[in-house]
């Protein structure tokens, strides 16, 4: 009998209020959490008893986000990588070359157009020599290549990342290792590109095989090479007259960081 009572009281409870309270004695007593399907938000006497009140909403994750433009550049930077199979982003830090490359790599990835993501950047010190690294080839390009772990993490979860890059799905490797390879069904992204000269850029361009997109990122007014060696700026003058190809010119008004990076632009 006393099972009977508590198990309809406990149906009773759960009619009226479905979702349960937590710390329940010091509800009145201030913000409390309250637990709802998706998520949790904070309570307040103030918004009264009716379950109602409260809103539930997505639980998301950053790497779940929907990246959206932010400039007419940046728009016309996304819309080439999904119509040209070779594109070269210049422009000046913090306008998000690198960050929209490796979403549109991981979204193409995720929606079956390509099997693999091959990121690659110039192993060149800023101006400082690092010495011999301890570990394998892995952990002495680490350094160089931390940019774009970071922005494979805020785009896959650590399981992902961890996995795709155990088996290949993901592959980072220095410029020095590109030459006699085709990329085909991948997905290309050379980072930092002003830091190759213009034979290194001419050797991984050679590497675009079939059903795949290369996509350069850099800027030519940040090189750590003499300015001679540099080959960007002379490679995307050339591209420019290919008609499978597409260069995109960003500018210090397409700036996402501080708004204080796009005045240090104009000024340094």
């Amino acid at each position: 009998m006393g099972k009977r009572n508590a198990a309809k009281r406990l149906k009773t409870a759960t009619e009226v209020r479905p979702s349960a309270w937590f710390d329940e004695p010091a509800r009145g007593k201030g913000p409390q959490l309250h637990a709802i399907e998706g998520g949790r938000r904070s309570w307040h006497p103030d918004d009264g008893d009716s379950i109602t009140n409260v809103q539930p909403h997505e639980r998301t994750q950053r790497y779940q986000k929907t990246i959206k433009p932010r400039s007419e550049n940046q728009a016309q930077l996304m819309n080439a990588m999904d119509s040209h199979a070779l594109v070269c982003a210049i422009g000046p830090a913090g306008t998000g070359k690198t960050y929209l490359a490796i979403c549109k790599a991981v979204e193409a990835l995720q929606k079956g157009k390509v099997s693999k993501i091959i990121l690659s950047r110039p192993a060149v010190e800023a101006g400082e020599q690092l010495g011999f690294l301890p570990g394998g080839m892995e952990d002495k390009l680490a350094p160089y290549l931390r940019p774009l772990y970071d922005a494979l993490a805020d785009r896959l979860s650590p399981a992902q990342l961890k996995h795709m890059l155990a088996d290949g799905t993901i592959e980072i490797a220095p410029i020095g290792f590109m030459r006699g390879r085709t990329l085909n069904n991948a997905f290309i992204v050379i980072d930092e590109a002003q830091n190759c000269t213009y034979t290194q850029l001419k050797m991984l361009l050679t590497r675009l095989g079939w059903h795949s997109t290369m996509v350069i990122t850099g800027d030519p007014g940040q090189t750590d090479l003499l300015p001679e060696f540099s080959g960007l700026a002379k490679a995307a003058e050339r591209l420019e007259a290919l008609s499978g190809a597409a260069v995109i010119k960003l500018e210090a008004v397409d700036v996402v960081r501080h708004p204080l990076v796009a005045e240090m632009l104009d000024v340094l």
